[in-house]
């Protein structure tokens, strides 16, 4: 990978060479610049480069093989180091790796090296306390105390001997990544292309605010989101109250109208925000028992349908008349340590309007008549079912399943569903993928996933049936949902909490373009890039 940055606009452009180790990149950016050069096993190299408007400029990068131990083992992402520690197998193994994966990687990665520092099983014992309020548990004290052993040996900073081997796909090569810094980002979740202004909305639910990004410049425009209220303190540990008295948006969707509802997963209430005015609308309240608005999308009347993380229930809010539904589950025993099944994913059927959503910790998904609100529920293809998305072409969905680096492609039928599993590439065995979200590219069909512990994004041709994988540029990388740009980008932000374990500590949008025909200029060889396998 070839990363040309920009540090007065906050842009980055990043390209991949071919087998030969020859690259190109074209770019608009100008001015003093910064060249790195990475590859798996190898030694960074970073150069100034000073680039004129029209300028051609010739870079040829010798990369140095690792050698060391401890180098090679820090290099590695956090899935290698969370998948070294000592799980126990068997389908009611407490201890399992799926179970670990759901409980400890939902929020944040594990193992990357804020995590995996050494520590005493005592000193595990309250971070994993203070966890497991997070999410409500009340997790027995043995088993915490057994979490903790496991965590203490696993992490005891010995350099991993595993060495995972990262393929090349042949469309790396014809491949360009962007990347947008939000400097005053502090948890930006997820993130929507406008299709009226191309430009890119975030919400922050740490700030409290809409970030509006331009690609054509880098600039982000940031509107705060002041005057809430309402606020239910059902997080709580020792030391603080959460969530505070603040909104927290958390997730968006576009209105038939324009504008975004976001939800506002500390307030109990819908967000409304006018990308015309650039202002935030009086919020919607949802009720008492809307507690975490967790994730949104709009059905073709309008209506604002969310998942409702705090209780067993999804929601449905009239954006017209403001009137709030809140549609029971059915009861469902957690399969976590969670207080609940944290209702998740949601989406529409672009055939016959009917709602389907996740549970997951309770390994369900549902359907809703949009008529009646009637709801039936079914056995979820996959642990830990996470986000889900309607092709809106030939109406497959596809869910994550995050415990075990499942993607599942469901037919569904108003009693049920037919589904085939696919499994993420392993890159190590053993060593699974945490998918998180996806998108559905509206062109081609491809099924783009947010990865979240390889440093890494997938793309499912499903035409194929194939994965295709592209190394993220920074390490410690963790993306929300994907969202495309009218000419095929394909969009995230980049987000991990805390945003301390991003490298370079700075929030950021990501765009790819698979471009269809690989740059035929040279720019430069890199003569360490032809092969990606690690050799002693």
């Amino acid at each position: 990978m070839i990363r040309l940055t920009d540090p007065l606009s906050g842009i980055s452009e990043s390209v991949f060479s071919n087998r030969h180790g020859e690259y190109v990149l074209s770019t608009t950016l100008s001015g003093e610049l910064t060249l790195r050069a990475r590859i798996p096993y190898h030694k960074d190299v970073s150069m100034t480069v000073d680039l004129v408007e029209t300028a051609k400029v010739h870079r040829d990068v010798s990369m140095e093989l690792m050698t060391d131990e401890t180098e090679i083992s820090d290099s590695l992402p956090a899935a290698y180091h969370f998948g070294s520690l000592d799980f126990e197998t068997g389908e009611d193994a407490v201890f399992s790796r799926y179970q670990f994966q759901r409980d400890c990687l939902s929020c944040h990665q594990m193992g990357n090296f804020l995590t995996r520092f050494p520590r005493t099983p005592e000193q595990w014992e309250t971070t994993i306390e203070r966890m497991h309020r997070y999410v409500g548990s009340n997790f027995d004290e043995d088993l915490r105390k057994r979490r903790s052993h496991i965590l203490s040996e696993g992490f005891n900073g010995e350099p991993l001997t595993v060495r995972p081997q990262f393929p090349l796909d042949e469309s790396l090569s014809r491949t360009k990544i962007y990347e947008y810094r939000m400097e005053r980002g502090v948890i930006p979740h997820d993130a929507i292309v406008n299709p009226n202004d191309g430009l890119i909305y975030t919400v922050d639910q740490g700030a409290d605010h809409m970030a509006i990004t331009d690609p054509a410049t880098g600039k982000t425009v940031y509107v705060s989101q002041e005057g809430g209220t309402f606020w239910l303190p059902f997080w709580k540990t020792k030391t603080m109250e959460w969530p505070f008295k603040r909104y927290g948006p958390h997730s968006l969707a576009m209105g038939l109208d324009g504008k975004y509802y976001t939800t506002n997963a500390f307030a109990n209430s819908i967000g409304v925000f006018n990308p015309e005015s650039r202002e935030w609308e009086p919020s919607i309240f949802a009720g008492l028992r809307a507690i975490y608005p967790h994730t949104v999308r709009i059905d073709k009347s309008g209506f604002v349908w969310f998942t409702i993380a705090g209780r067993e229930r999804v929601g449905r809010v009239d954006p017209v008349t403001k009137e709030s539904t809140l549609i029971e589950l059915p009861d469902v025993e957690s399969g976590g340590l969670a207080g609940g099944t944290q209702p998740y994913g949601i989406d529409i059927n672009p055939a016959d309007g009917s709602i389907w959503y996740s549970r997951l910790f309770g390994d369900k998904i549902g359907r809703i008549d949009p008529d009646t609100l009637s709801v039936k529920e079914f056995d979820s293809p996959v642990r830990g079912p996470r986000r889900m998305r309607f092709d809106q072409q030939d109406g497959t969905l596809w869910l994550t399943g995050y415990s075990e680096g499942k993607l599942a492609r469901i037919t569904t039928s108003s009693d049920g569903f037919e589904s085939k599993v696919y499994s993420l590439p392993e890159f190590e065995e053993g060593y699974g993928p945490a998918p998180y979200a996806l998108g559905v590219h509206p062109q081609t069909g491809d099924v783009w996933l947010n990865e979240n512990m390889t440093d890494r994004f997938f793309r499912f041709i499903p035409d194929e049936e194939r994965f295709a994988v592209y190394p993220a540029p920074l390490t410690g990388t963790y993306t929300r949902d994907f969202s495309f740009t009218e000419d095929g980008k394909a969009c995230t932000s980049n987000n991990p909490l805390p945003m301390v374990a991003l490298e370079g500590g700075v929030g950021e949008i990501i765009c790819i373009e698979i471009m269809k025909d690989a740059p035929s200029a040279i720019s430069g060889l890199a003569d360490a890039v032809v092969s990606s396998e690690y050799e002693p």
